[in-house]
């Protein structure tokens, strides 16, 4: 499943990926494919803007865990800020996109390593 391209261990150890609960989940008002997600990463809370509207309800994703990856350069995304990024899985030919997403209970803000 490799690109062929490599990643060293060192850029690997950049990445700050930690366990958070959605909190919120609002309509973007200027898209009709994204949601604004309020997250709680037990020491601060986000907003995320996330493309999970074909693939979830609102009442799906509320109060679900999920990992965020939290030292990612904010960015404006239609207009809103988004603080960080949801981990997700994708399969194109199924059209399906599934939240990466502890299996049991764990105090928000862990480390995923």
């Amino acid at each position: 499943m490799s690109n062929g391209k490599t990643v060293a261990f060192s850029e690997w150890q950049k990445l700050d990926l930690r366990v958070a609960r959605i909190r919120e989940v609002k309509d973007h008002p200027q898209a009709d494919k994204l949601y604004l997600l309020r997250v709680d990463l037990g020491s601060e809370e986000r907003w995320l803007v996330a493309g999970l509207k074909p693939y979830y309800k609102k009442e799906e994703l509320e109060n679900k865990l999920c990992v965020v990856f939290t030292n990612l350069e904010a960015a404006l995304i239609r207009g809103v800020k988004s603080e960080g990024m949801l981990l997700a899985a994708g399969d194109k030919e199924q059209n399906s996109v599934l939240l990466i997403s502890p299996e049991k209970e764990i105090r928000l803000g862990s480390k995923v390593t």
